[in-house]
């Protein structure tokens, strides 16, 4: 009822510039005729029209059908256009409930706003502040239609057996229940917003969206440090991570050992301290490529100018004032991944030494290693790739006006 009265509402008040999009999730045998409900009624009203079928992942129902729809409104809206919701108040009530007993602070206790600006997206609720009945009354007066999606009624899922079940208790012992709530949901707005911009001062002085100075961070409180963990970690997410998740985040990889390599996996990205910085790694930046570390040797061929993928990077060959012989350039070289173990003698250095130990004092981060390849022909080293650049390694076929790989990404 609350959609349909939003569409007719709306048709009279931007008509010209408003569409809809109807979510089809599937759920229902029903959910076509729906869908052909909708657009029946905006045909009515001259107001185009969009139907979207999605897929529903497994998992929690609400979560996954609320992520499948707002997957399927970004395929469909602008950077201009406003996504207008029919959100009321015993909504907002709702929200704040179920989150307050999933045991949410204060970003999730603030509920819905009525106009959210996030980065990518615009959203209005224009009936935040109507009650359930008030919409019933301007539907019946306006003799809107609509369908009752019958899970509404079920109260298996959480949000129905708040309305049915938990909702008549409460409101009978607090008959003014809805507006206070709803006022609480505006206070935990203003929080939020001066959380916000404290988190925002602390995200400055601390690091990046990739990475946090530890030692910066410990000089914040506790709170502070478990907030500014909480944002740092949800990202551009809906969602930040549990209580719990930010604490092992605290425990087991903050205060590890200092030559631990722990490492905490939280949606999809890996959260791992390297001395005395805390880095926000994808799964392509923290894990090896299996394709790619299974082949530990292989050969090369390098001409002047010509572009090279490795697994450290992309390299150009290119002439230098102190380089490898010309009489190396097309021959067949090989590449081999570091085992452990090896010795360089890199060139402008006085001997030979641990090739562990250059890299350990070029401070190449552990979960990186693997992309190390030596270069050799005959047995003999040339040089090493690593993510920071190729090493030149000192050998009979050093020679002045030679040529190097250099990294170029």
């Amino acid at each position: 009822m609350d959609s349909m009265l939003l569409l007719h509402l709306m048709s009279e008040f931007s008509p010209e510039k408003i569409r809809v999009i109807y979510i089809d999730h599937q759920l229902q045998s029903t959910s076509a005729d729906w869908g052909r409900f909708v657009s029946e009624q905006c045909a009515a009203l001259n107001v185009p029209c969009i139907v979207e079928m999605v897929d529903v992942q497994q998992g929690n129902l609400e979560h996954q059908a609320r992520t499948a729809r707002y997957q399927a409104y970004a395929k469909h809206l602008t950077p201009h256009d406003i996504l207008v919701l029919a959100h009321h108040q015993q909504d907002q009530a709702e929200t704040l409930m179920l989150r307050l007993l999933s045991g949410a602070g204060v970003h999730g206790l603030a509920a819905m706003k009525q106009l959210d600006v996030r980065d990518q997206l615009t959203i209005w609720r224009p009936l935040l502040n109507l009650s359930r009945e008030q919409i019933c009354q301007w539907a019946t007066q306006l003799n809107v239609q609509n369908i009752e999606d019958p899970t509404n009624l079920d109260t298996y899922y959480d949000r129905a057996w708040c309305r049915y079940e938990l909702w008549p208790v409460l409101q009978n012992r607090y008959p003014q229940m809805q507006q206070a709530i709803n006022r609480t949901t505006y206070l935990m707005q203003d929080a939020e917003e001066i959380l916000h911009e404290v988190l925002q001062q602390d995200l400055r002085a601390c690091g990046s969206v990739t990475q946090l100075d530890l030692s910066k961070l410990s000089q914040l409180s506790n709170a502070r440090q478990r907030q500014l963990l909480s944002a740092w970690m949800k990202g551009q997410d809906t969602y930040r991570p549990g209580f719990d998740m930010v604490e092992r985040l605290l425990h087991e990889v903050i205060a590890s050992k200092f030559d631990a390599q722990a490492a905490l996996h939280w949606n999809q990205f890996y959260y791992v301290r390297y001395q005395q910085t805390l880095f926000r790694l994808s799964a392509a930046e923290y894990l090896p490529d299996p394709e790619q570390t299974d082949q530990l040797s292989s050969s090369i061929q390098l001409e002047l100018n010509q572009t090279a993928d490795l697994l450290s990077g992309q390299y150009v060959t290119e002439t230098a004032e102190m380089g490898l012989s010309a009489a190396l350039l097309a021959k067949e070289l090989q590449l081999q991944q570091r085992q452990g173990g090896e010795k360089i003698h890199l060139y402008g250095r006085v001997g030979t030494w641990p090739l562990k130990k250059a890299i350990q004092e070029a401070q190449i981060f552990p979960w990186q290693r693997h992309r190390i390849q030596i270069l050799s022909i005959d047995n003999v080293m040339l040089g090493v790739f690593t993510p920071k650049g190729f090493w030149l390694a000192q050998s009979e076929y050093c020679e002045v006006g030679g040529w190097q790989p250099k990294l170029i990404s």
